[in-house]
């Protein structure tokens, strides 16, 4: 049983390497957090190496953050995620100011 999933882990690693470099944090995301996690929350978008990931509450928020640097070390093998964001199911995204000339 442990080469079978050592060989499925391998192929799905492999698939995840071989997708475009801006969908594979989003293909990935399951397969990192598990399906626990994966079940409640939905990676969004990935640009500039930051990773949005969609989270139900405040509270699932709270409860994912101390595992940034667990997931972003799993990253390392297939993708070039540099950070993690999480974003409050149904809030409106937070902009940035924008800059006078």
């Amino acid at each position: 049983m442990e080469r079978a999933t050592s060989g499925l882990k391998k192929i799905v690693l492999d698939a995840i390497r071989s997708a475009r470099r801006e969908d594979a944090p989003l293909i990935a995301w399951p397969v990192i957090v598990g399906r626990a996690v994966a079940s409640q929350t939905k990676a969004l978008e990935f640009a500039n190496g930051v990773l949005r990931v969609e989270v139900p509450d405040k509270n699932w928020r709270n409860q994912l953050l101390p595992f940034i640097p667990q997931y972003l070390g799993a990253y390392r093998q297939v993708a070039d995620v540099n950070s993690i964001e999480f974003v409050i199911a149904g809030e409106r995204p937070r902009r940035e100011p924008e800059k006078k000339a």
